[in-house]
């Protein structure tokens, strides 16, 4: 999960644009916005208009009258990126989702993309074909024809369940490195390199209630950070 912060470098021209439209949208940026964003980045004219170029060409972006925006494959990631972000959680009554692959020898790129798709979904594997989360999130449950979903009560203490399936120690301490790098750089290449693993950082986040948190869990503090990083950068580039 870590990131190795000492190691973060500027992001690429591509990246370094579609993670402003990430942070801008649903507002298009101009081949003005993005000039100036260049600019700020120490990106050349001409290797912003050659990724924009290319990102729209390949369905990152679209180009219409009034700017870029992004393409369907990306305004999907942000949906997710905000969730993670913005995301409200109910009240816990202490129950779980449970959900069980119940079919079996299908190929491994399959199992593959049902993985991912079960873990973008904050969901956390209890063992093999058996994954679970707090019954907290406003969102619909998963679901997929080779599954099956339940809710249940654990027996055992729900923090030290929640503690075997997260990583949560983990996740603080690479939380409170990237605020204490943001906080700290001033070159704005790297501060978007280092917005881009916050944003990375966020949506790692399994959103578990607050009972199950460790005492200190910064995570409201790095979204925060994150919304007041996106709002300079608009002042910087005029991106609203």
């Amino acid at each position: 999960m870590a990131t190795a912060l000492d190691d973060l470098a500027p992001l690429s021209a591509r990246s370094a644009i579609l993670s402003l439209l990430l942070g801008a949208h649903p507002s298009p940026l101009t081949p003005a916005d993005l000039a100036r964003a260049g600019q700020l980045l120490d990106i050349a004219p001409a290797t912003v208009r050659v990724a924009a170029a290319r990102a729209v060409a390949d369905g990152d972006l679209s180009r219409a009258e009034d700017g870029y925006r992004l393409g369907e494959r990306l305004i999907q990631r942000q949906a997710h990126q905000d969730e993670a972000v913005h995301t409200a959680d109910k009240a816990w009554d202490g129950s779980w989702e449970m959900t069980v692959v119940v079919a079996a020898g299908r190929p491994g790129p399959e199992r593959a993309v049902l993985r991912d798709a079960l873990k973008s979904h904050r969901l956390a594997e209890l063992r093999e074909g058996v994954w679970t989360r707090p019954a907290n999130l406003r969102r619909p449950r998963f679901s997929d024809p080779v599954l099956q979903t339940f809710t249940a009560t654990p027996e055992q203490d729900p923090g030290e369940l929640a503690a075997s399936l997260w990583d949560l120690a983990g996740w603080t301490r690479e939380a409170e490195h990237l605020l204490e790098r943001l906080d700290s750089t001033t070159q704005p290449a790297l501060r978007l390199a280092t917005a881009a693993a916050i944003v990375r950082h966020i949506d790692a986040d399994p959103l578990l209630p607050p009972d199950l948190r460790p005492s200190r869990w910064p995570a409201a503090e790095l979204r925060e950070t994150y919304d007041a990083y996106q709002r300079e950068l608009s002042d910087l580039v005029t991106l609203a």
